[in-house]
This record gives structure tokens, sequence and C-alpha cells, in this order.
């Protein structure tokens, strides 16, 4: 069996879209198994920017195929958008190359509508969400209601389909919100049902026969562990596991499958948030715009999905050991080090401060990371452009320094570093012991 994973070790847009682009090269399977389309992965290959938000990263490569797992919410009109824009590049995307759990849940114009209008509602304690239906999609999955890709096979989905908008239009009325028009969306339905019914799956049979016959799958995390419903900064996370084991329940897998497994947690240099919630190592200023770039460029750090700036700080390494241990992270990536090029010197969290205790861990999670004060040890930092470096003697000794830090504040060995966005911009670090 070769199952390899890939979560985000902090509030997601760590870069694990290119890095799992990198990898799947090698895989058969690439697999998303959590989330929606309000999570953004960026590829970049050459000249080439692929913004993919549903569709696993890896499918990129010709050798692979595509896994939309039972754990994900699914936009259909998002989808069909991203499959046709991958075909226009040239990436074939069929039934044969591409496949849909039957029990992935659906996200519908209502789900966004009521997304939005309960955002409005919340005013000054809004949570920053994207407003793509992600919440209310599973709030209908926990409550037993929602639609599933499955259903757009069955006799009786545009009947079950009319109902949930009505029901939706009496919620959206509670807010105060406008109607849907509900011929024209079961119209768009009826289209978009025709195009994906092929692609409908099982996947978790599929996948257990390929890990029993020695393939390899990649599992593609979407967002970041910080964001975990369980397991992150709550109120202020998404609405689906982010976290490792969520693996094996958004893809129909047993417990057999994780043997073994290598399990990969992607790190920025430093640390970026989208949204509300608290931040420890959080900046202003002539720093942050530093570290957060101008929105010129692809690396700079803006939404993927909303464009949003995000909020940039230092490197927080209590949040790093937490990852480790939730995930259960066999190595870390560290992605973005050629940002850090050209600040005199670096911080990097590696404690909190309550009042005149110290705490190095996370007692009850991140339940009140609001009131803590950050405690920093400070690094030399590097004029060199690392850009152009691909080999680990040839970066400056303060860059070694910095990930030889990472690595034992995370635990687990840091085996590569991006060094820029594009797939060849890598350098892999010789094993360091924690």
């Amino acid at each position: 069996m070769a199952l390899q994973i890939i979560i985000g070790a902090q509030w997601g847009d760590e870069g694990k879209g290119r890095m799992v682009d990198w990898l799947a090269s090698g895989s058969d399977f690439v697999a998303r198994f959590n989330g929606g389309d309000n999570a953004g992965h960026t590829v970049t290959i050459g000249s080439r920017i692929y913004k993919l938000h549903l569709l696993p990263s890896g499918i990129i490569h010709s050798n692979t195929i595509g896994i939309l797992g039972n754990g994900m919410v699914i936009n259909p009109g998002s989808l069909i958008e991203e499959m046709e824009m991958l075909r226009a590049a040239g990436i074939p995307i069929s039934p044969s190359r591409l496949h849909i759990s039957h029990a992935a849940h659906l996200i519908t114009p209502a789900h966004q509508a009521i997304d939005k209008a309960m955002e409005i509602a919340r005013g000054r304690e809004s949570l920053g969400t994207t407003g793509r239906g992600i919440g209310p999609a599973y709030t209908d999955k926990s409550s037993r209601t929602g639609l599933r890709m499955g259903d757009m096979q069955a006799d009786d989905f545009m009947d079950r389909l009319r109902t949930h908008f009505e029901k939706s239009n009496q919620v959206l009325s509670f807010y105060g919100a406008p109607s849907l028009v509900i011929e024209s969306l079961l119209q768009t339905f009826a289209a978009q049902r025709q195009i994906l019914s092929d692609y409908i799956r099982d996947v978790s049979a599929e996948l257990h026969q390929a890990l029993m016959e020695g393939k390899s799958v990649l599992a593609e995390g979407a967002q970041g562990t910080l964001l975990d419903i369980d397991h992150g900064s709550y109120p202020f996370v998404t609405s689906s596991a982010t976290t490792a084991p969520g693996v094996l329940i958004g893809l129909g897998l047993g417990l057999d499958s994780a043997r073994n497994a290598r399990v990969m947690g992607i790190a920025k240099a430093f640390q970026t948030r989208v949204g509300s919630g608290p931040f420890p190592t959080e900046l202003s200023g002539e720093l942050a715009g530093r570290l957060r770039g101008t929105g010129s460029n692809p690396w700079d750090e803006f939404g993927t999905t909303t464009g949003r700036p995000r909020r940039v700080g230092w490197l927080d390494g209590v949040l790093l050991r937490y990852a480790t241990r939730i995930n259960g992270l066999t190595e870390l990536i560290i992605t973005k080090l050629d940002i850090l090029s050209g600040f005199e010197s670096l911080r990097i969290c590696t404690g909190y401060r309550i009042g005149d205790t110290t705490l190095t861990g996370l007692p009850f999670g991140q339940a009140d990371l609001g009131s803590v004060e950050p405690v920093y040890i400070e690094l030399p930092g590097w004029k060199t452009d690392l850009t152009g470096i691909r080999r680990w003697k040839d970066l400056p000794p303060q860059a070694q320094r910095y990930i030889r830090t990472v690595n034992i504040l995370g635990g687990v060995p840091v085996h590569y570093a991006s060094v820029g966005p594009e797939r060849e911009q890598i350098v892999e670090v010789p094993v360091l012991e924690p």
C-alpha cells in the first residue's frame, strides 16, 4: 500500500497545490477528501497559472486519476467551469480520468444565498466566510436533508431539488433576503446533471482496491489544520475535517490504509491567515507589507478564492508543534523561504506568555489564542536571492539555520523547502534530526 497525505499545517494557503503537483508525477490517484470551492490551489507551470478550487491539483499530470471524495461539498457549476478550463489548456478531463464520489454533497445557489444572508446578519461578529455556501451545505448534510452527487442519477432528483429550493426560500425570507427564481435554477441543474452523471462512482471501493494492488494514492487536503471544525480556532474555522485522520473518513478508507502512510505537513516560512479569528504573531505596517507583497504576483499573499489580502505574521512554532501532533506528521515541507530574503533579522514564536506563565503547548487546543503574548527567538536574516538555488549547500548559512530551527520546533524532519512558485524551485533538505 502507498498512501501519501498532504496536509496544510497552518490556516490554509500554505502552497499545497504546487507541492501536490510536484509529487503527483509518481502517483496513480490524486484525491481531494474535504471542503469545497472555498479552498483555492494555485499551480504555476512555466508561464501558465492554474487556479483550482475543486479538482485535485495533481490531475494536471496525465498519468493520474483525479478523485473527489465523499467528504467534499461540490458546486456543480464551479466544477464544470474548472473542467472546461483545463480542457481548454490541453489537459484531458473525462470520466476515465475524473471520478466523483456518489456520497459527496451538492452545493446549490440556495446554500450560497443563505451563507451570505447569515454572514450579513452576524454584523460585527461575522466569521469571514467566503460566501460559497460551504457551511449551509455541511449543515444540510449533518441534519440529513442534503442532496448528494449520487442523487443526480435518481428519477426523482428534480422533484427533490425543487423542494430544497422552496424550503430555502423560506429561510431567505426570514433573513429578509431575495427569493430564488426556482424554475431558472432547475433548468441549470438539469444541464449540469447531464454533464456530471457519468463521472459519479464508488470511489471508496476503487481506492481500496488500488491500495491493495500496490498503487499510489496522493490525498490532497484543502485549507489547513488550524481551520479544522474540531481542532481549529473555533468558531473561526471551516465546516469540515482538515486534518490527516479526515482523509480516511473523507475517502471512505479503513484504518489499514493508513498503515505506514507518509503524512506531509506543508507550512510557510511565516504565518498567514484570511478572515477573522485570533492570530498571535500577526504583523502590521511595513513588515506586514513586505511579507504580503503588492498583489501583482501570484506568489503574493492574496486569497486564491476571495482575492482578499491575507493577514501575515512571523512563524508560530507553538502552532506548528500542535499541527504535528494532531496530524501525526512524518515530515514537513516549508514553502516561500524566498520571501524572507532581505530582512535584517527574523523572528519565530517558540511559546506563549499568559500573565506570569509561559506555555510551549496548547492545553486546550486553540480555545483562547486571543489572550496570549508570543515569546520570540530572533535569527539573523540574509540578503541573497534564493529563487535560483536548487541545492542545500548553496543556501546562505542564515537560511540553513532558519530551516534547522523550524526542524527542531516542528519535531519532525523538514525534507524540502520551496524557493519560488514554479515546479523546479525546490531545495531538498538533508536529514536533520529534530
